[in-house]
């Protein structure tokens, strides 16, 4: 399974290509539309979440609400476009002043550099977290095969802005999405938003931490035999290809790394005819591959670079000294960025599952896993 997208922040619409889903599968555009309705929402965002109303159309690969075994082809628009034509149009002179004042932190200065442009819209309009928007849509898609298997996707902020949420006895995926901060932690997610007042008061942006957690997975996903089929390491370069995401843990990993092996590693049992273990500090993944545990993923997201109050920068025409040039910004994205790190979630398990089962059609997909599941029986 592969997919594409393409599309900038004000340009006319957003466009995806998810190929490899097998044939037989139920989708309905409702599903994918909560999905991007979830992405809008959080505590902190900005006033581009007031203008878009996130909706997708087929454009291929569905007919009459289910996959036909084609690359599925969808779109969202882009409503802002209409108050960008004259700086985003594909044809004629560009208008407008040209964005010539990077913001530290972001693609424009060193994209401008590597595409030897002298506008550096044409860098951030694409660098943009408004492109994962289609990730989300795609990734409902893969969510939503996944879970035809029993496999199901959460996550919740344990961090924001320097407060840190206590560990939850348990975790409730709608009550995750009805807190403002997406926090299974009430108190910590009042004060979380009390931070998030405090930045916009001075103008600054907060980052944070997300755990993000699959439930049902079968052993063997990814494998040990080459480096590029772990499922640690693509797990990770998929969550550190989302804007802003600047680290990635596989379960307790930065704690793990200041402990003895005795403490660490989770022993392994063999009760009423299945192994099992008491712990799950390694995150449901050991030597790249899936254990039976729940797959459990932790990423940290920087503060976004865009700032009211911005940082010195220097301009590419004149290369004179200036303030940053301020772009509308949210104050923190972390709470949506819990919705995008499940949807590339799902998108790597779904490739990972079909590299497994394979199949051309959703019966052929199932009874690989059931073969599959009958030979591990003991």
């Amino acid at each position: 399974m592969r997919y594409l997208t393409a599309g900038e922040s004000h340009g006319p619409a957003l466009v995806g290509i998810i190929e490899g889903m097998p044939a037989g599968l139920r989708l309905a555009k409702e599903q994918v539309d909560a999905e991007l309705a979830r992405r809008q929402g959080g505590y902190g965002r900005g006033m581009r979440m007031k203008i878009e109303r996130d909706e997708i159309e087929w454009l291929a690969g569905v007919r009459f609400g289910e996959t036909i075994g084609s690359p599925i082809a969808i779109l969202i628009r882009n409503r802002d476009h209409a108050n960008w034509l004259d700086r985003m149009a594909p044809e004629g002179e560009p208008a407008g002043r040209p964005f010539t004042r990077p913001r530290p932190g972001h693609a424009d200065l060193a994209g401008a550099q590597k595409y030897d442009r002298q506008d550096a819209r044409d860098i951030l309009e694409r660098a943009s977290a408004r492109e994962t928007a289609m990730r989300v849509a795609l990734g409902a898609i893969a969510r939503t095969f996944l879970g035809a298997f029993g496999i199901q996707i959460l996550s919740h902020v344990v961090a924001l802005g320097g407060v840190e949420a206590l560990p939850p006895e348990r975790l409730d995926a709608g009550e995750i999405d009805r807190s403002p901060v997406r926090c299974a932690d009430p108190a910590a997610a009042e004060r979380m938003m009390r931070a998030i007042d405090e930045a916009q008061l001075h103008g600054d942006t907060l980052g944070g931490v997300v755990e993000v957690i699959a439930t049902g997975l079968p052993v063997g996903l990814g494998s040990h035999v080459q480096w590029d089929r772990k499922i640690d390491g693509r797990l990770a370069q998929a969550f550190m290809a989302i804007p802003a995401i600047k680290g990635v843990e596989i379960g307790a990993a930065f704690w793990s790394a200041g402990q003895s092996g005795s403490a660490v590693h989770d022993e392994i049992l063999y009760e009423e005819g299945r192994y099992a273990r008491p712990t799950n500090r390694a995150g449901g993944s050991e030597g790249g591959v899936t254990n039976g545990q729940p797959l459990v993923a932790r990423a940290a997201m920087k503060p976004l670079s865009s700032l009211r109050r911005p940082l010195r920068s220097v301009d590419i025409d004149s290369k004179e000294p200036f303030l940053a040039q301020v772009e509308r910004s949210d104050i923190t994205a972390v709470p949506a960025a819990g919705v995008v790190l499940e949807a590339v979630m799902a998108l790597e398990l779904a490739d990972l599952f079909l590299e497994k089962f394979g199949g051309d059609s959703i019966g052929d997909t199932a009874a690989a896993l059931r073969h599959y599941a009958e030979r591990l029986q003991p």
